[in-house]
């Protein structure tokens, strides 16, 4: 008997918008439509950026990869909203902090 090995990663909206896109709409069933739907209306960013910004947020600002990409989907205003994904958290992190990753999100916002 073999064994399967399965892993998961944890996409951006921006991400899972490139993947069905890249499948094409006509081959999605109407799961991957409505899901198309939904991320093509609330993507916030290109999928590049996303996944740099993901990367930037654990790396450098010591946030756990699904707090990083719940931000990046959100992409929040204020440091208010962005605590509201670190609210569940064990660890503090400084006023100064959140306001440059409330910055960075600012610089990468696509306004529509």
């Amino acid at each position: 008997m073999s064994q399967n090995e399965l892993s998961e990663t944890r996409l951006t909206l921006p991400q899972v918008k490139k993947v069905l896109e890249s499948i094409g709409e006509e081959n999605l069933d109407q799961f991957q439509r409505r899901t198309l739907d939904y991320v093509s209306k609330f993507a916030k960013i290109e999928p590049e950026k996303a996944e740099e910004l993901v990367a930037i947020f654990v790396k450098e600002y010591d946030l756990d990869e699904v707090e990083a990409v719940q931000i990046v989907n959100c992409m929040p205003e204020t440091v208010d909203e962005l605590r509201v994904f670190l609210a569940g958290g064990r660890k503090i992190i400084e006023a100064q902090k959140l306001e440059k990753i409330v910055s960075i999100l600012n610089e990468n916002r696509i306004l529509k």
